[in-house]
């Protein structure tokens, strides 16, 4: 089986019934779980869509939850690692600013400027906000979700849990959810990105899903270190997705940006190669970008006017979810058979 250095494969044995077959409902559990995580956590967790409006994570889930499950299956059944789908999250993150939602484009998507910051007029976007939509949604829409629930289920972490049936279901669930939101939103908007936009668009994610499944596939050498205390590892996970949460909303923000995501990856990659690195690791840095939410919710719900007292107890619910979540996840890693 093949795998990245992000990747270990010393995992408790998986619980099945008497049959030795997992019952339907424990099979198919991680995958309704990510389905409806990743809208909480991507829009509602962060604050930019209300909780007196969380009945919305519905008809979110479609295209939230379908596309984090499709890219964790793919993903999986191929034999890839975190590399690959760090990538397939960009990717998925590009398809909905730029395709979908068209928000990358829009000069005035729902009554905000997206455009005016770091702008670049020769191509109609705003480089600021192109770090902020793509890399957003490939660290939270996609990513973090996907690792709480694989800390979850350490004995089917790497394996796919879908069959094709279901992976073929969930293919069309999230067409379809996709479609309906780029059909409401172009009506709501009135608003069309141009056919170059569109094309320019197109051959990026082309291009981006292909180099994720360019990458991944070999296993790379062990370094001869053990891995740093987990509880580092989140903590560093905690302070660089707080800076880009919080970055200026400038050029300046622009190179900070892709300062700390290039940095965060050359560390994380090399951690990730020494003894020792597994699970608790792994979910360390996911607990640390979700907890930058469980902030950054309350401080967007205020600059767009959205504190009102409902909004604030139910955001704080929220939060405190994700806190039980994290600290479910954390129990489970830590009773997770390390790499040797």
């Amino acid at each position: 089986m093949t795998s990245d250095a992000l990747d270990d494969h010393h995992r408790r044995p998986t619980q099945t019934d008497g049959s030795g077959r997992l019952g339907l409902m424990r099979r198919i559990a991680p995958a309704l779980g990510l389905f409806l995580l990743a809208p909480l956590v991507a829009e509602y967790l962060l604050g930019n869509i209300p909780p007196a409006e969380i009945a919305g994570a519905l008809f979110l889930a479609p295209m939230y939850g379908g596309g984090a499950l499709l890219i964790r299956e793919v993903a999986r059944r191929t034999g890839r690692g975190w590399p690959s789908l760090l990538v397939l999250g960009a990717a998925y993150g590009l398809l909905e600013a730029g395709l979908l939602d068209q928000s990358l484009f829009n000069p005035s998507f729902e009554g905000y400027d997206f455009q005016s910051v770091a702008h670049i007029p020769a191509l109609g976007i705003s480089a600021h906000s192109v770090l902020s939509f793509v890399g957003g949604h490939m660290i939270w829409s996609i990513c973090v979700p996907i690792a709480i629930m694989e800390t979850l289920v350490p004995g089917r972490s790497d394996t796919p849990w879908l069959g094709r049936f279901g992976l073929a279901v969930t293919s069309v669930v999230f067409v379809l959810g996709s479609t309906v939101l780029w059909y409401g939103l172009a009506d709501e908007e009135g608003f069309q990105a141009s056919a170059p936009q569109v094309a320019a668009t197109a051959a990026v994610i082309a291009a981006l899903v292909g180099g994720a499944f360019a990458i991944g596939g070999r296993p790379r050498p062990a370094l001869d270190r053990r891995a740093p205390n987990p509880w580092l590892v989140g903590a560093a996970g905690f302070v660089a997705t707080g800076a880009f949460f919080a970055r200026p909303e400038s050029w300046w923000g622009v190179v900070m940006g892709i300062g700390l995501l290039a940095a965060m990856a050359v560390v994380l990659a090399r951690w990730s190669r020494r003894a020792g690195w597994g699970a608790t690791h792994r979910f360390a840095v996911a607990g640390g970008a979700m907890l930058t939410y469980a902030w950054g919710g309350f401080v967007l719900l205020s600059l767009e006017g959205n504190a009102s007292t409902v909004n604030l107890i139910g955001q704080v619910i929220l939060v405190l979810g994700a806190i039980t979540l994290l600290l479910a996840a954390a129990r489970t890693a830590r009773c997770t058979v390390p790499a040797r």
